[in-house]
This record gives C-alpha cells, structure tokens and sequence, in this order.
C-alpha cells in the first residue's frame, strides 16, 4: 500500500458546529478518524449559553480536550471543584470533562484541537 500525505483545511470543515454570533467550531477528520478543530468564540459567549443547548444540555462538558490556544482568554471552571483556570494565547492545554467556560475579556478566543481516532463522541466543546 503506498503511503500518501493527508491534507485538511478548516475552510472546506467535514463539520461545523455554529454558534451564530457567538462563534463557531470548523470540524476535520482525517481517515484514520484522528480530528482537528478550529475553535472561534467571540467575546461574551460562555458555554452554558451558546454550546450547552447544541450538546444536548448536560451538566457540563463530558469531553476532554487537548489543544492550542491561538488568541484571546478562555476561561475554563471545573464543575466538582470550582476551580477556573485562565487559557491565553500561546498555551497547549489539556482540559478534562466536566467542565464550563467562558470569554474573558474583548478579544476574540481563537484555538486548535485535537483529538485521538479513538474519540467517540459526535461534537467537540469548550
């Protein structure tokens, strides 16, 4: 079998999550099911508000999230403690499930996620 590269642009997405206004998630996947998300939230989105009703409306995000944070201030509250902990530009995070979050200032949030082939679930979040 005779390898080749595998190219995928967030303007042409497989997926696309809109938050209208607020922002949105472009979805790409690769063949082997590995997933790049870009990320946009606007100023004044949070997840309760703009991607919690999209999901289905859990308690809070049941996803874990690895990813890079290109612009802005995300801040992100772990349920079960009511820890927050700021992600800004320049960040690689890992975020585990159960969490909420929400724009922090004026600037535009922009990130890259990633996620395994092994990811089951149908729609990335915040």
């Amino acid at each position: 079998m005779e390898k080749a590269i595998e190219i995928r642009r967030f303007d042409n997405p497989d997926e696309a999550l809109d938050m209208k206004a607020k922002g949105g998630i472009d979805i790409v996947r690769m063949p082997d099911g590995t997933t790049g998300m870009h990320a946009v939230f606007e100023p004044g989105w949070t997840w309760e508000t703009d991607e919690k009703p999209l999901l289905g409306s859990p308690e809070s995000c049941p996803m874990r999230h690895v990813g890079y944070c290109l612009s802005g201030r995300l801040v992100v509250r772990m349920i079960e403690t009511g820890v927050e902990t700021a992600i800004t530009s320049g960040d690689f995070f890992e975020i585990p499930p159960g969490h909420d979050a929400y724009v922090d200032g004026s600037e535009r949030v922009e990130m890259i996620l990633f996620e395994p082939p092994s990811h089951t679930h149908g729609r990335p979040a915040a």
